[in-house]
């Protein structure tokens, strides 16, 4: 069963309680997403921690429930 973009973001949320998530469904399959997520806690992180901070967030879900993620993730200007 696809993974709903609300539960994606919440699950984000739960996690970085600050990130300002934004999640597009890329092939209208509830399978394919993007995600955008800003937050403070990526301050002084490379790109791979970043990364690894949002899979842990989604608690076992990537690659099971949830296809595909792409990614863009950054620090508040």
């Amino acid at each position: 069963m696809p993974m709903d973009a609300r539960d994606i973001e919440a699950l984000i949320k739960e996690a970085l309680p600050d990130a300002t998530v934004t999640i597009r469904d890329l092939a209208g399959d509830g399978d394919h997403y993007a995600a955008e997520v800003v937050s403070e806690s990526f301050r002084g992180k490379n790109r791979v921690q970043q990364h690894q901070m949002i899979y842990a967030a989604l608690k076992g879900n990537m690659g099971g429930t949830l296809h595909a993620l792409a990614l863009q993730t950054s620090a508040p200007d």
